[in-house]
């Protein structure tokens, strides 16, 4: 009877102060890393204002990038006298928020934004608006983030646009695909003879193209994204503050969870949540690569595996380590919610390959109405039941899992949540020896883009009333890769903005001008 109770008391951590329980029980107590301590040191220096990029600039015109999502929910800890800058910020998102409630009485918000600048507004509506105040609902809150026009179309149907209000998130202000939406969104409203300034809103560094591009045309407002926030860790910059106050969400209590989580993640090693996750991270990809499958017990989190994605595997996914050794490192992330995934992919997990380990999150105590309703059981109870069943069931097929557990789902457990997990990636990067803040193989993708538009512009010069093939046209438009200019070809022929001859082979089609 020892073993079991040595068992839960040794990989059990309740997480004062958030409403988060970390249980480990069924993968059984973790070795302490070696090198934690200097992963924890590593911590302490980045929290303090240590250069993590050493490749950029700093805010401070200095060679090294800082980061600083820590000193959001501290600001008394940010250095060099920030602190003043951090909560004037914070609470001209909040004045904003209320000045634009009062006046354009918004029906709907526009919130343009792509990785970071989406997923996390996104996460808040979701999982926080059915237990927020009056006013915005979930579903009123559009997220563009993706260019796609089927999809613009569907969130711009049947809007007042009078009482829309459209956010606009990039920090540099060049970003291709907001740049798009954009573009596409203010036309909606010439059409629609309604003014777009007033009703616009710009989350961007300061100084930047649409910080300027903001003044010269009167926006509401253009509140600001620091250059030493990451676009994966900008949930408690105006990127998450702002939206969340539009919904009502208690951006304060976000900001206290987080803070109350970043406080844990400073303690030694027997008493910190986010070190005990990466031990179990590292644990798991000790023999052979594992991935992390997220499964949110809890319809509201339903977004939360989508977030991780881009947290966990922008940060970790890296080829090198920082002393110049190939590393391919990451952390592969997927998964969608509890019990749904009952009937989908956990069959694969319990009887497939050894190659992932299980993140089940349960809210204990549900925010709406849960009367009993099989033999005397509740919704949540059948819920909690389901997975267990699940867990077990992984475990009797040796497959490790763990349990994340929240009291309740408000913005302080989830502001708490999100923090456990931007600490977890930091301490596991620094016990891998990566940079986890910056993004080379995400900057890789726009150049290949950049590339690929500017080859169809060439295309497209090249181009006259002559059928040629696309190997002739890409000879004539100086391009060295004809299956790219095929590819390109086509679909301007399909999309009818070019015309095209038929061949019965793909290499026999011709192209020609309209």
């Amino acid at each position: 009877m020892e073993e079991p109770r040595e068992r839960l008391d040794a990989a059990v951590l309740p997480v004062p102060e958030t409403g988060i329980l970390l249980d480990l029980a069924s993968w059984g107590p973790l070795p302490r890393p070696e090198g934690l301590d200097q992963a924890l040191k590593a911590m302490e220096q980045l929290e303090a204002g240590g250069r993590a990029n050493p490749d950029e600039t700093g805010d401070d015109g200095q060679p090294g990038r800082r980061v600083g999502h820590y000193w959001l929910r501290a600001p008394e800890r940010a250095p060099d006298g920030l602190e003043a800058s951090i909560r004037e910020g914070m609470g001209r998102c909040r004045a904003v928020a209320e000045e634009l409630l009062a006046g354009i009485q918004p029906t709907a918000v526009l919130h343009l934004g792509i990785g970071g600048s989406a997923l996390g507004p996104h996460l808040l509506a979701e999982s926080l608006r059915p237990v927020a105040a009056e006013g915005l609902s979930a579903a009123s809150y559009h997220v563009l983030d993706n260019i796609d026009p089927d999809g613009l179309a569907d969130h711009l149907v049947g809007l007042d646009l009078s009482r829309t209000l459209v956010v606009v998130v990039s920090k540099s202000g060049s970003t291709t695909e907001t740049r798009g939406c954009l573009a596409r969104v203010m036309q909606c409203y010439v059409d629609a003879e309604v003014p777009f300034a007033p009703r616009a809103v710009a989350l961007t560094t300061p100084g930047s193209a649409l910080d300027q591009r903001a003044a010269a045309e009167g926006w509401a407002a253009s509140l600001p994204v620091w250059t030493w926030v990451g676009g994966r860790t900008s949930l408690f910059a105006s990127v998450g503050l702002f939206p969340a106050w539009l919904l009502g969400i208690d951006a304060d209590a976000l900001l206290a969870g987080a803070a109350a989580m970043d406080r844990a993640g400073r303690q030694p090693w027997e008493t910190n949540p986010a070190a005990w996750l990466a031990a179990a991270w590292l644990a798991a990809q000790q023999d052979r690569p594992r991935a992390m499958v997220v499964l949110p017990y809890a319809d509201r989190l339903r977004s939360l595996g989508r977030y991780l994605q881009q947290l966990v595997m922008e940060s970790l996914g890296k080829r090198w380590s920082r002393s110049g050794e190939e590393r391919r490192a990451g952390l592969c992330v997927y998964g969608n919610k509890g019990t749904t995934d009952q009937h989908a992919f956990v069959q694969q997990l319990r009887d497939g390959p050894d190659d992932f380990f299980a993140c089940f999150l349960t809210v204990q105590r549900p925010a709406e109405l849960d009367p009993p309703l099989i033999d005397g059981a509740r919704a949540s109870d059948l819920l909690y039941g389901f997975l267990l069943g699940s867990q077990q069931a992984l475990c009797d097929d040796g497959k490790h899992s763990l349990q994340l557990c929240l009291e309740s789902l408000g913005p302080r457990s989830l502001g708490a949540l999100i923090a456990l997990f931007e600490r977890a990636v930091g301490i596991y990067a620094e016990l891998l020896d990566i940079n986890a803040y910056h993004q080379p193989g995400v900057q890789a993708g726009k150049l290949a883009a950049s590339s690929a538009l500017q080859a169809q512009r060439q295309l497209l010069e090249a181009l006259d009333q002559t059928a040629q093939s696309a190997f002739e046209l890409a000879a004539q438009a100086g391009l060295d890769d004809p299956l790219l200019a095929w590819r390109l070809l086509s679909r301007l022929a399909v999309s009818g903005q070019i015309a095209r001859e038929g061949g019965k082979k793909p290499s026999e089609a011709r192209f020609h001008a309209i």
